[in-house]
């Protein structure tokens, strides 16, 4: 895989509608966002114990703590139950009873730091990620959350740092070759962020964020047949997403496919009417915006 950050290469010529297009790469970084369910997926740098307690049931949970009170993985389960369900406040409480068990209890501390992000209370996250670092500094999911507040904070060398010495210690780290793409495609280094979704997707091939990301990288190249194709497969993983409509619409109008272009645009916009990138590609089509 290509690992500079930039590229010698002329940008080829955008046409109207890559310019229009450029809209979509806007909407990559929040869908990053989303949680999947396999280990190291895209949008969770939280750790395997968060995952597995997706599913758990807090009131067993409740009962295993009952019985086991000095138990810090009790806690921290629990803790990472309640984050899962939104409820903040309930899984900061426990991450914290984790850690007065066990102040060294680097899965709580990475929890607790990912919640602390999800709330914006960036400053603990990033000093839940540095006590992490300083007591287990081979803990990959540490890298990719501080790697996380660096790009979203516009630090982008500190973030690729962070998510370079993840992919190092954990070459399986769908999240870090995610975030990392994230960065070199806002540089319009695009071919080399394709890279890093493609390795994103083959460690993580049930996550939607990276078909969208690479489907607007290659919109911007103006290779349309491959962007349909991951805007296509972004939509069979979520069929809800205005954004990934609205990209598949674009890479069907550079196709000439003018009519299913607009019926995907439209699509878009029965989802959120406010979409501008499905707005403004109707629009050049003639279609109602």
């Amino acid at each position: 895989m290509t690992l500079a950050t930039t590229t010698s290469e002329e940008p080829p010529a955008k046409s109207p509608l890559s310019r229009i297009a450029a809209i979509l790469l806007l909407g990559a970084v929040g869908i990053g966002l989303i949680g999947c369910a396999s280990g190291g997926g895209v949008g969770d740098d939280g750790d395997a114990s968060s995952r597995q307690a997706t599913s758990a049931d807090i009131g067993s949970l409740s009962s295993v703590i009952e019985k086991n009170p000095s138990d810090p993985e009790a806690w921290n389960m629990r803790g990472s139950a309640y984050a899962r369900s939104a409820q903040y406040g309930p899984a900061i409480a426990d991450f914290n009873r984790s850690l007065q068990i066990d102040p060294n209890f680097v899965q709580a501390l990475a929890n607790r730091a990912l919640v602390y992000r999800k709330t914006g209370q960036t400053a603990q996250a990033l000093a839940d990620y540095n006590q992490v670092i300083s007591h287990d500094p081979n803990y990959a999911p540490a890298y990719v959350g501080r790697g996380n507040i660096y790009r979203l904070q516009g630090q982008t060398q500190q973030a690729m740092a962070d998510y370079d010495k993840a992919i190092k210690i954990k070459p399986e780290t769908a999240e870090a070759y995610y975030n990392r793409g994230l960065i070199r495609q806002a540089a319009s280094n695009h071919e080399v962020a394709i890279d890093d979704f493609t390795s994103a997707i083959s460690n993580d091939p049930r996550a939607e964020a990276p078909y969208y990301s690479r489907g607007s990288s290659y919109l911007q190249l103006q290779k349309y047949k491959e962007a349909l194709s991951d805007f296509d497969q972004a939509l069979q993983i979520n069929n809800r997403n205005a954004a990934s409509w609205a990209g598949r619409g674009y890479a069907q109008a550079g196709l000439n496919d003018n009519q299913k272009a607009r019926e995907s645009f439209q699509r878009a916009l029965a989802i959120d009417s406010g979409n501008a990138a499905a707005k403004s590609g109707l629009s050049r089509l003639g279609g109602a915006g």
